[in-house]
């Protein structure tokens, strides 16, 4: 199987042609549903060649963005619903055998009821994902209270794992937590179909965040750079790296000694990381240090000593590769869990650049997927809501329909 290559496509791709396939597809469907006379094996059939094509163009936009640019909310949206249109292709695929074989015992009514259900359906099918993620969630949570104390970022894991589980329990068994009374109404109706759209968006969202984080942790940039940043993330108290500090400059070392091995080219290192309240150097400063005792020439590594967060390394880092006045390709060096993250806040200030991801403790994943997910929510939220708001109103049309 041929590697993908990241950040080799220059044109960012778009769905464009998918919206208006998806609107005339709907739309012949709805103009073919409102006939008596209509056969629901033919509507079937449309929307099984409709799914088809939305995976084939899903797959392919996935595909193309991974060259464009692996960093972006794309990513995990093509990932997140390519997945549900396989499920949905199943499941249509199914009904459309089955209307084909007894053509008198379906009608279209059938057809509304399962597309209203699809999102619950999909729910189910993947509950069980969701309660081992969200045990594993739990479990990482304990270690890094044990390792790092109780801070907040420690626990929102838990605290989200309990809605995780909690909101796909409410929607899969509302009728045994809620009023019966209530179930039957259409206001109600709508607003659980609401609620279910929500939650699978998100759903959608978490799947394609962990999805793109281990696609880009695990993805070796090509052989050919001329800067490697390394981002900081703490020194011990007598001012050397910490394991994690180490595992990535480490990591940073493995590629450029694989590099010059391979092709003969060196590269600058920029040692990125200020000096944190508790620190006695700057971070930049212990990174050097330690570059230079594993024999790399100082004149061979920049320093960025102002920097106290990822964004901050990638705008100082690529104001420092500026002012050297050479332009040329440029990888990160960080931990596995953080690549995706990295490279979006690289992206964010116009600098294209690879990650590599040093190993860790497997405890720090959940986490990293969690916060990847929640930074999503609050970006590109235009994007978001047109997203959504589609999902919900197809939603509503739909259980209008079918409880008229």
């Amino acid at each position: 199987m041929q590697k993908i290559e990241f950040d080799t496509r220059d044109k960012k791709p778009n769905l464009y042609n998918l919206l208006i396939i998806t609107g005339i597809v709907f739309a012949a469907a709805g103009w073919l549903l409102l006939d008596e006379k209509t056969n629901a094996a033919a509507v079937s059939m449309i929307l099984e060649c409709y799914f088809v094509i939305a995976l084939v163009l899903l797959i392919s936009a996935f595909v193309r963005q991974l060259q464009y640019n692996p960093y972006s909310y794309n990513t995990i949206m093509y990932t997140g619903f390519a997945l549900f249109v396989v499920f949905v292709l199943i499941v249509d695929t199914v009904l459309t055998v089955r209307t084909l074989r007894n053509p008198g015992l379906y009608f279209e009514t059938d057809l509304i009821d399962w597309m209203v259900s699809s999102t619950a359906a999909y729910i189910l099918v993947t509950f069980p994902f969701i309660l081992v993620f969200s045990v594993f969630l739990c479990l990482s949570n304990v270690f890094l209270i044990r390792r790092e104390g109780k801070r907040v970022v420690n626990i929102l894991g838990i605290v989200f794992s309990v809605l995780l589980v909690g909101g796909a329990l409410l929607i899969l068994g509302q009728d045994l937590f809620l009023p019966a009374v209530r179930l039957n109404t259409t206001v109600w109706q709508i607003i659980m179909n609401i609620l279910a759209s929500v939650y699978f968006y998100l759903e959608c969202m978490l799947v394609g965040a962990v999805i793109a984080g281990l696609i880009t942790a695990g993805y070796e940039p090509e052989p050919d750079k001329d800067f490697m940043i390394i981002l900081g993330c703490g020194l011990k108290k007598d001012g050397t790296p910490t394991p994690l500090l180490q595992g990535r400059i480490d990591r940073a070392l493995r590629f450029y000694r694989d590099q010059k091995e391979q092709t003969g080219k060196d590269l600058t290192f920029v040692v990125s990381g200020g000096k944190g309240p508790d620190e006695v150097i700057a971070e930049s400063a212990s990174m050097k240090q330690y570059l230079i005792s594993q024999g790399i020439p100082e004149q061979q590594i920049i320093e960025e000593n102002q920097s106290s967060s990822t964004l901050e390394n990638m705008t100082f880092s690529k104001d420092r590769i500026l002012e050297t006045g050479q332009a040329g390709k440029i990888a990160f060096a960080t931990t596995n869990y953080h690549v995706f993250r990295s490279g979006l806040c690289a992206r964010r200030v116009k600098m294209r650049a690879l990650g590599v991801g040093a190993k860790t403790k497997w405890y720090f994943w959940p986490n990293a997927w969690v916060r990847e997910f929640a930074g999503l929510l609050t970006e590109h939220r235009g994007k978001q809501a047109l997203v959504l708001g589609g999902l919900v109103l197809i939603n509503i049309v739909l259980t209008l329909y079918s409880m008229a």
